[in-house]
């Protein structure tokens, strides 16, 4: 959709849409969160402004109108990034066998957060954000475009990305950083008393109203010390293309990692899928909404094979070249419906990116205010895979046309009766929103 006609519909379609129970459907949503402490009793640089909520009205200008991105640059960073985060996140122990990010979350808070960096510190999160050969007012840029082109790519699709910033009232921080979060981020920045115990529910109240509920608390207590919150929620509700026929879900048996086979509501479905079969797994795309924009991947690895062995092979490089693959082909899928949520600290794996001076002593966030450094990311998640959508008036199933005749392949049988990887993929930026491993579904 373009910038002049997303911008025209979208005040309108929240409106008329988000009041209005669409039914069980695929829902997503996620948050992230930056938590910012003082190093030590320093005090906040008194030569910059006190934030306040006067003060922050005045400094809104409206962005500029914005084109196409003109490269990938930011979108292949964002999800080089993704592929790094999962594959440290895989690393940690985990309460959930099942294991869902979404990669675009993170990257948005970090880079607000990137946008109070200087020196070495900068450098360190350039590097582990993948944004290097990018200057700041080019990566700013790119966001503010990238936002309008992913948010309500469809009528029957919503996805918001909400932002905001949450400062103590007696922090100070640089009126330039202030700016451009709101300015290119559309960041909600307010100033509370967090020793007021009201706080903590303000800030969490902000995170469920933006993630319609599915996320309840991304803060779980404000510290002493505490400076502000970064916070980046985001929300997607989307309706299969086509949908599945309930009188087709049936209780059949899924293998969980462990070996264990139990009995699950698995949905069924025989059409025409974009589709990629290769040696290790097979894979199909299934999409929401009336143009297909944004599609939900299944990798499923072969019966003699697994998860982790498909991992070795998880990357952007293999990525990119797996997408170039898939092909409409005839076939019949059988898929579990599931319901999930997912929360992990990303301290450890960012330090492993090489973030570990960003949580230091060693932090320099002068851009930001002064003395600061991150004390918690935090991340959540939630996910819903049931069978009801609307199947659109004008479905957008391509048939390949050979240039000679040759025998039309076999229809595929693709049965996910055992852990799979998934991904939530925008096809007109190629960003990826959300991936995860389903080993056990609920």
């Amino acid at each position: 959709m373009n910038r002049q006609k997303l911008s025209g519909v979208k005040n309108d379609f929240l409106q008329r849409r988000y009041g209005v129970s669409l039914g069980r459907r695929y829902v997503l949503a996620a948050a992230s969160v930056v938590l910012f402490g003082v190093l030590g009793c320093s005090p906040v640089n008194s030569s910059t402004n006190t934030l306040t909520e006067s003060g922050l009205a005045q400094s809104v200008t409206p962005l500029p109108k914005k084109k196409l991105i003109s490269d990938t640059k930011l979108v292949n960073a964002n999800n080089k990034f993704g592929f790094k985060l999962f594959s440290e996140i895989l690393k940690q122990p985990s309460r959930n066998n099942n294991v869902f990010v979404s990669p675009s979350s993170v990257a948005i808070a970090l880079a607000m957060t990137y946008n109070g960096a200087s020196g070495s510190t900068q450098q360190a999160m350039a590097k582990a954000l993948e944004l290097q050969g990018m200057n700041l007012p080019e990566i700013n840029s790119a966001y503010a475009t990238l936002r309008e082109l992913l948010e309500n790519p469809d009528p029957n699709v919503q996805l918001t990305i909400a932002n905001s910033l949450w400062a103590n009232e007696d922090a100070t921080l640089q009126p330039s950083f202030i700016k451009r979060t709101q300015d290119v981020y559309n960041a909600k920045v307010t100033n509370l008393d967090f020793q007021d115990a009201t706080s903590l529910n303000t800030i969490n109240n902000w995170v469920q109203e933006n993630t319609r509920g599915k996320i309840n608390k991304i803060v779980e207590q404000i510290e002493p010390d505490q400076v502000l919150f970064l916070i980046n929620a985001i929300y997607f509700k989307g309706q299969w293309t086509n949908q599945f026929d309930k009188s087709q879900t049936a209780e059949q048996p899924f293998f969980t990692s462990s070996g264990v086979q139990k009995q699950h509501p698995m949905m069924s479905q025989t059409g025409e899928y974009r589709y990629y079969e290769n040696d290790k797994f097979q894979a199909v795309s299934l999409p929401y909404g009336e143009d297909g924009k944004v599609s939900f991947y299944i990798f499923l690895p072969k019966e003699e094979s697994n998860l982790n062995t498909f991992y070795q092979n998880l990357n952007f490089e293999n990525w990119e070249k797996w997408m170039t693959k898939f092909q409409n082909r005839d076939g019949f899928i059988r898929v579990p419906r599931f319901k999930t949520d997912y929360d992990v600290t990303l301290n450890d794996a960012l330090t492993a990116l090489g973030m570990a001076e960003a949580f230091s002593n060693q932090a320099n966030f002068s851009d930001m205010g002064t003395n600061l450094k991150i004390s918690q990311v935090k991340h959540k998640t939630f996910l819903e895979v049931n069978e009801e959508g609307t199947e659109a008036a004008a479905s957008t199933s391509v048939g390949m046309v050979p240039t000679a005749f040759r025998e039309k392949p076999e229809p595929f049988r693709m049965i996910v009766d055992r852990p799979f990887f998934c991904v939530i993929r925008d096809h007109q930026t190629g960003s990826i929103l959300f991936m995860g491993a389903i080993t056990d579904p609920q």
